[in-house]
């Protein structure tokens, strides 16, 4: 499928076995050489086709950073790339991010194709031309729009994710849910990446920069990314929007936006999935609110993506003491 943005369309292919169509990529793209960044062993690479550099990659916020990108970027100018190169990504949701800002900065702007190794980098990440790293502040608080020239979603790389990995991928799915896929529940996992990719690609190709439509994406995010904050990362980030996403059915509720039935099912379609719906325990609400404060969404007070009876819209200054309500009857864990 493309993802439709003018001159800046890209493919976005799905399937066993796709990560070989890279070095016909390339080609198509007039690269000359490449740089590889992988948190995959070597063995695991499809061929470039082209003099190649090799970078090795970590998943994991940790180094989601500043120095990462600069340490890349140096890299890049020892290999002498150049604007008639290119660069590849392969691995999680971290790597896809902090490598696809690389490639916007160095010579501001060579071409980057994604090759996303987890199920959730296959579902979110690669997808929409969003690049950013983290401060000790927040999440993604540094990035910029930089779309890639293509995007393979191989599910070969799939098989060997560990349980607690495939469960971060579902929780991107099982917000997807109140976006848009419809319910994706019982459908096959190829399918299940289609639909959660063709949901993100409409919605990016309508709002590339988060003017407005956008915002939907970030369903569940608010309360997830501070809950990875809070919890140091212990968190894996699809947990954490799970948890996001229960949350947001209660506040919506709250605020008389849905009914009863509507926010149990988002922690019934959480809980599907295997997902955590209950806070950690030990993280405290008035920490919780203090960091939602930081979401990029929040301009001046506090925002959430939530359902209504239009669909899910951003909903800007939500009282701070209804949410602090909602979060007190959360359950937790013990």
């Amino acid at each position: 499928m493309d993802v439709d943005l003018g001159e800046r369309s890209y493919p976005v292919h799905i399937g066993a076995g796709v990560r070989h169509q890279l070095s016909g990529i390339l080609a198509g793209l007039g690269a000359r050489k490449a740089v590889m960044v992988s948190a995959r062993p070597r063995s695991l690479l499809p061929d470039t086709g082209l003099p190649t550099l090799h970078l090795p990659a970590r998943d994991g916020e940790e180094d989601k950073s500043l120095a990462t990108v600069e340490r890349m970027c140096r890299d890049f100018a020892e290999w002498g790339l150049s604007r008639a190169d290119a660069v590849v990504s392969v691995g999680g949701g971290t790597t896809t991010d902090s490598v696809g800002l690389a490639a916007s900065l160095y010579h501001r702007g060579l071409p980057v194709v994604h090759l996303p190794t987890t199920l959730l980098a296959q579902v979110d990440a690669s997808v929409g031309g969003k690049t950013a790293v983290n401060l000790p502040q927040g999440k993604n608080l540094v990035g910029q729009y930089w779309q890639p020239s293509a995007v393979l979603c191989d599910t070969d790389f799939l098989e060997t994710l560990p349980e607690r990995e495939w469960r971060n991928g579902y929780g991107e799915i099982a917000r997807a849910h109140f976006i848009g896929t419809g319910d994706l529940r019982r459908r096959p996992l190829v399918e299940q990446i289609a639909a959660s990719v063709a949901c993100k690609a409409r919605i990016v190709a309508a709002d590339e920069r988060d003017a407005s439509l956008r915002h939907i994406l970030n369903y569940g995010h608010t309360l997830g990314h501070a809950l990875e904050r809070a919890t140091g990362f212990a968190l894996r980030h699809g947990e954490a929007v799970a948890i996001g996403t229960v949350f947001a059915g209660r506040l919506a509720q709250a605020l008389g936006r849905i009914g009863e039935a509507r926010a149990a099912e988002h922690e019934e379609v959480v809980r599907h999935y295997g997902l955590p719906h209950r806070l950690p325990a030990g993280v405290r609400d008035a920490e919780l609110v203090a960091l939602m404060r930081l979401d990029k969404k929040a301009m001046t007070d506090l925002s959430f993506v939530l359902d209504g009876p239009q669909g899910p819209e951003l909903v800007a200054s939500v009282p701070e003491e209804v949410v602090r309500s909602v979060l007190a009857r959360m359950p937790r864990e013990d």
